[in-house]
């Protein structure tokens, strides 16, 4: 029979900084639940491990994992590690520049156009910049900074909601309107 994984003896510091970890809403989730293992063995030193991690919502065997990455590093040890992966392929000050730009009224930059769309943005910010960025690189990049396109309006959409009188006061169809078209709706 394996023997019972112990949490080696907490520091006060520690301990303060687990709970408040383990009643996070703003850290990342997985931080959390290993704070939560941690606090359960503070408060029930007879739970096992795996117990203690099925109950932060872990798998079994990697409360074992995180009690002994605790135990050998702390708190520091709980986070993710670094992974590997593609670099990025623009400098943050390419994606600070783009922000800048799209924050900007067209008007304001001499342009003849009110308003950005996505061509428009990509096309000025790669005359300026000489950087061409993908459709998806800019949308995520401005949804990244909580910037979100406002979807254009125009006045014939949904006219009746607007003007009850829209029917009576737009006329008569034209004549190429076949009288069934017309008649119906």
């Amino acid at each position: 029979m394996p023997t019972k994984l112990d949490l080696r003896p907490v520091t006060p510091e520690e301990e303060r900084a687990l709970r408040s970890l383990a009643a996070s809403r703003t850290q990342p989730v997985r931080l959390v639940q290993r704070a939560k293992l941690l606090v359960t063995l503070l408060d029930d030193p007879a739970v096992s491990a795996s117990t203690a991690g099925r109950r932060a919502g872990l798998s079994g065997p990697s409360g074992c994992t995180w009690v002994k990455r605790f135990n050998d590093g702390g708190l520091d040890d709980l986070a993710d590690a670094t992974r590997g992966g593609r670099p990025p392929t623009h400098a943050p000050e390419v994606r600070s520049r783009l922000v800048s730009l799209a924050t900007q009224k067209p008007s304001s930059l001499e342009l003849p156009f009110e308003l950005w769309t996505l061509e428009r943005l990509q096309r000025e910010f790669e005359e300026r910049e000489g950087v061409h960025l993908s459709d998806s690189t800019i949308w995520t990049w401005l949804r990244d900074e909580g910037l979100q396109w406002k979807r254009q309006q125009s006045w014939f959409h949904d006219a009746e909601r607007h003007d009850p009188e829209f029917g009576e006061k737009r006329g008569p169809s034209s004549g190429h309107t076949s009288r069934h078209q017309r008649d119906v709706g």
